[in-house]
């Protein structure tokens, strides 16, 4: 259901009414004057920081921002780590859910274990994005010296 939340603080030790609270304040500072669809998001990291992002739209449409793009460049501005679990929402707080695009960039800079609060209920990645493609598939073409 829209809108669902989680009200306490989960046995992962993951404060779910912050990330909430965090993601639509973010949402009040997207810039969306085009789709009028503004977009927060925030993600607890693996050392305890919490990162955030808004949607930042432009007039060529393709060169719109999500939310989840402010969150990851400011994941590794601030000294990169692993995601934890991310909660993203509409103006309205009710939760979103990530388009693909952000799907892979959660998978990307979280892990299958990374949790995702979505409009059913929390999911890890594995489970949003079941056999998704990643490091490990680049790696057994082309590993890495």
């Amino acid at each position: 259901m829209s809108g669902s939340r989680t009200t306490a603080t989960d046995p992962d030790g993951i404060d779910w009414p912050a990330l909430h609270s965090e993601a639509v304040r973010m949402a009040g500072l997207a810039y969306a004057p085009y789709s009028r669809f503004p977009v927060g998001v925030a993600g607890l990291v693996d050392d305890g920081r919490v990162v955030s992002g808004c949607n930042v739209e432009n007039a060529a449409y393709g060169a719109t921002l999500c939310a989840e793009c402010g969150m990851v460049s400011q994941l590794h501005a601030t000294g990169g780590g692993v995601l934890r679990a991310v909660w993203c929402v509409d103006k309205h707080g009710d939760t979103l859910m990530p388009c693909g695009r952000c799907r892979q960039l959660l998978w990307e800079c979280g892990s299958p274990e990374t949790l995702l609060q979505t409009p059913t209920g929390i999911l890890s990645m594995r489970e949003v994005l079941p056999q998704a493609f990643g490091r490990d598939v680049l790696d057994a073409v082309a590993p890495v010296d």
